[in-house]
């Protein structure tokens, strides 16, 4: 009977010292970081609130983090969603409350809004508006066409919205997404102090 003799024993691998692990997992966390970077530009961005057509909801100089339209694809009544329209001051991004979507009619009487003859509660928005600003130049009842929403801002007295032609109806697919976090306050052309209170998820 023969016996197998044992293989040399491997030679121990040599040990590494601080700087190389500190290499080692530098290069871990790199890769780490990027795919998280990935993710993040893909799925998410950060725009800034220019103006006071959301007050007080929001504050002009506000940032917010968006949850992008590749995976933001059916808007609901109550989002607030920014908005890039060419036909609008050459596709600025604008920030809006959706109102009414596909199907849904919308009617503005007294400062008050009904969607399908059902009143709104409103307690987002930042006072009543006269009538004379109701209907601004389009005619209402409106019924929105598919694959659009209607559009207001919260502060309805200073907001440029789907009650302008200029604005109008919003394809669905000029939303860039929806706010759904406030990552660092304004201070609203400083005429307030920043409120770090108000970072958070967004109603």
């Amino acid at each position: 009977m023969f016996i197998k003799k044992k293989e040399k024993d491997q030679a121990p691998k040599e040990k590494l010292n601080w700087k190389q692990n500190l290499m080692l997992n530098l290069h871990d966390v790199i890769y780490v970081l990027a795919g998280f970077m990935v993710i993040y530009m893909l799925f998410f961005r950060v725009v800034v609130v220019v103006g006071p057509s959301m007050y007080d909801t929001l504050l002009d100089g506000d940032r917010l983090v968006l949850v992008s339209n590749a995976i933001y694809q059916e808007p609901k009544q109550g989002d607030i969603v920014v908005i890039s329209k060419d036909s609008f001051k050459g596709g600025e991004c604008i920030v809006k409350r959706v109102i009414a979507t596909e199907g849904q009619t919308v009617r503005i009487e007294s400062g008050r809004v009904y969607v399908d003859d059902v009143e709104m509660k409103e307690p987002y928005t930042n006072q009543p508006f006269s009538t004379t600003l109701d209907g601004r130049d389009m005619k209402f009842p409106l019924t929105v066409q598919e694959g659009q929403v209607f559009v207001l801002g919260d502060n309805r007295y200073h907001s440029m919205d789907s009650r302008n032609s200029a604005i109008g109806l919003i394809d669905e697919r000029q939303i860039l997404g929806k706010a759904v976090f406030l990552l660092s306050p304004g201070t609203h052309g400083g005429t307030e102090k920043a409120d770090y209170d108000r970072i958070g998820v967004l109603d």
